[in-house]
């Protein structure tokens, strides 16, 4: 029996796994056009009022977000330990405390 090395044999590098298949990137990029081009409409074409159009924005980016996440970065094939997982809730964590923050500094300031 001959032993094979991880590194070069179908294993991409060392990183094995599931990639996606043609059928999830297409379900993924249809995915996004959809979800760019429903705000971009609710925006050009005046379909809902202030608030609302802002509503739609942040649920449409938050879908496309996901929709990137699962279909292209491919977070929901990760096995183990989810490293990547735990990496974007650090990430997203400290963007939200920065964005608030400086929301929190720029409200409170005297100068102002």
């Amino acid at each position: 029996m001959a032993k094979h090395n991880a590194i070069g044999h179908g294993s991409h590098g060392g990183h094995a796994g599931h990639h996606g298949s043609l059928k999830e990137y297409v379900i993924g990029f249809a995915l996004s056009i959809v979800l760019t081009i429903i705000p971009i409409l609710a925006v050009v074409d005046d379909w809902f009022g202030k608030t609302a159009t802002i509503v739609v924005l942040l649920i449409t980016a938050a879908l496309q977000f996901a929709v990137q996440l699962l279909f292209f970065m491919h977070l929901r094939e990760e096995e183990g330990p989810r490293y990547n997982l735990v990496t974007l809730i650090l990430g997203l964590i400290i963007v939200i405390v920065v964005v608030y923050g400086s929301i929190w500094i720029m409200e409170h300031n005297a100068m102002y």
